[in-house]
């Protein structure tokens, strides 16, 4: 590209389209003008998404980095506007979702003056940051932000925010962009090494009750296809972390179900049967492992993991392969012989027979005249032949969306993991549907965290994106509520929603159709015209106040007294 001078502003437009940025969710300000004006002049090759709050347009850039595997990029201004951005940041950080953020900031000259709208956002974002650095002359703009996308999406993705100050986006420079390839101390792969891989492979081959766990890693890594390679050469049935769901169709036959808190009853009661468990590309979250001294321990453990902090860092490794998944699979696919765990597998299918009969059974063919979430849900999968993406907000319905819903294809499932984010659902199915533009989309919120970011569905309105939304109402906080129905005597303190406002007069306001049931006879209609409506839609379902998530493997306890009811 021809050298000219250019302003910081322009340069920040042009170096995003170097970068193949085809989507800005943005929110101008102040400190935000030069780059907003010089963007005016290329509305043809960047779209721009305009949203009603900055978490809103964070949790959108989320969302559409989660479906397509692309960094999302978001504009904010300086002081509020960047400061709205934390939450969805510190998500994306503990997720490993690569975003690059920009903010506005003010004048070099003024830094550290407390002027107007004035917040130390390198400060601030350290810590929920992959890398993060603030340009205060235009020549530093190309350089930064081509350092930003490599570090963004290498490795183990993450956020990474830069903060322009506005004498840098007015100043002049020679516009010259290159792609960054490779930065100094920056190694975002380790080599697999082959002999962790034999090693591995030998534990494999002689091990009678192994168990696989997957992670997101599994998405990230593209290494969907190897893991099922990998699975059906050892008969290994695998079980999936909340992030992990749709890396392995739902129906394989060695798919055993969702580990954790509210997984399936077979993954978490046999853990502790396990004499192999093999990790790929998940970090043992507290929520997967319970008491940590009783997790596991008649297990050797094989950890498949591209970051080496996750090493060792909760549970102890006995063959630690590092590097992408796509590549250590492959080869321990190669290393391992065929086998099948016929007699092992049985006693997953056992357990899921427990499991239907105790818990599954009354959640999706309930006989309380009362609806539940779990018979929702499904019917949305069902009604839409398992092919939708499923954005789930946080709470109850969060974990019976993990539960109940079905996916044929990965990236179909958009979820607040490691920060659990209420309010996350209705702006991440924004980013999931721009993303994944000729897809069905669900976003499942309860009333609680619907309300957090409700104005979104102006952003919704304006920009017609056909969201089928669902909100699964109890009037209650309802997470908390199990909680302290289970573990407090039912002391339920401000944990009511005594006012919910009426959700389809809001949507009817924003130009939204909606209907709300209340009725099982009037469900299977209401899904049916939600789906079928050319536009985004709004469903609101009155659901059972006391319907609760089970099984439940209770705080501080051990995987293996995992509860079936209360």
């Amino acid at each position: 590209m021809t050298n000219k001078k250019i302003p910081g502003s322009e340069a920040v437009i042009l170096s995003l389209i170097e970068e193949n940025v085809d989507i800005i969710f943005g929110y101008p300000g102040g400190a935000m003008i030069p780059i907003y004006d010089s963007l005016y002049d290329y509305n043809d090759k960047i779209k721009h998404i305009l949203t009603r709050h900055e978490q809103g347009l964070v949790h959108a850039a989320d969302g559409y980095a989660r479906v397509t595997g692309k960094p999302g990029v978001c504009f904010a201004t300086s002081g509020p506007g960047a400061t709205n951005l934390i939450t969805g940041i510190a998500n994306a950080m503990l997720d490993s979702i690569p975003m690059v953020c920009f903010t506005g900031q003010v004048g070099s000259s003024l830094l550290g003056t407390d002027a107007f709208q004035e917040s130390d956002l390198i400060g601030i974002t350290m810590p929920i940051t992959k890398w993060n650095f603030q340009i205060t002359k235009p020549e530093e703009v190309p350089g930064a932000i081509a350092k930003a996308f490599h570090i963004a999406q290498t490795g183990r993705p993450g956020p990474v925010l830069i903060d322009i100050t506005k004498d840098a986006q007015m100043g002049l420079l020679d516009w010259k962009y290159e792609k960054c390839t490779k930065i100094r101390s920056y190694v975002p792969e380790t080599p697999v090494d082959i002999a962790k891989v034999n090693e591995a492979a030998k534990i494999i081959d002689n091990a009678k009750k192994p168990l696989l766990l997957l992670g997101q890693g599994v998405i990230i890594g593209g290494a969907e296809k190897e893991l099922q390679t990998f699975i059906e050469k050892t008969g290994i049935p695998a079980a999936w972390t909340l992030l992990g769901l749709s890396a392995l169709p739902t129906e394989h036959p060695l798919n055993v179900g969702m580990l954790g808190m509210h997984g399936n009853y077979g993954p978490n009661l046999l853990t502790n049967d396990a004499d192999v468990i093999i990790a790929v590309g998940m970090r043992f979250d507290d929520r997967v492992t319970g008491k940590v001294s009783t997790y596991a321990n008649n297990a050797k453990i094989i950890h498949l993991e591209i970051d080496p902090a996750e090493i060792n860092k909760i549970i102890k490794t006995d063959v630690a392969i590092l590097g992408n998944s796509k590549k250590s699979l492959q080869m321990l696919t190669e290393a391992v012989k065929q086998n099948t765990h016929k007699e092992w597998i049985e006693e997953f299918k056992k357990c899921d027979e427990i499991e239907y009969e105790k818990v599954i059974k009354k959640d999706i063919h309930p006989t309380k005249p009362g609806l539940t979430m779990g018979e929702v849900v499904r019917m949305a999968s069902e009604k839409t032949n398992h092919e939708a993406i499923l954005v789930s907000d946080v709470g109850q319905h969060q974990m019976i969306n993990a539960r109940y819903f079905k996916f044929k294809h990965s990236r179909s499932h958009v979820s607040s993991g490691g920060l659990g984010t209420m309010g996350f659902g209705l702006p991440a199915s924004m980013g999931a549907q721009m993303g994944a533009p000729d897809r069905i989309v669900f976003s499942v919120s309860g009333d609680g965290g619907f309300q957090m970011t409700i104005q979104e569905l102006g952003t919704i309105a304006q920009n017609k994106l056909p969201i089928k939304i669902i909100i699964l109402n109890n009037n209650f906080l309802g997470m908390v509520r199990q909680w302290q129905q289970l573990f407090f005597d039912k002391r339920y303190s401000f944990t009511q929603l005594h006012h919910n406002p009426d959700f389809i007069t809001i949507a009817k306001g924003y130009g939204i159709e909606g209907s709300k049931v209340d009725k099982r006879e009037s469900l299977d209609a209401a899904m049916q015209k939600m789906i079928d409506h050319n536009g985004p839609y709004v469903l609101e379902v009155t659901i059972e106040k006391e319907d609760n998530v089970f099984p439940m493997v209770p705080a501080g306890a051990s995987v293996s007294d995992v509860m079936l009811e209360p």
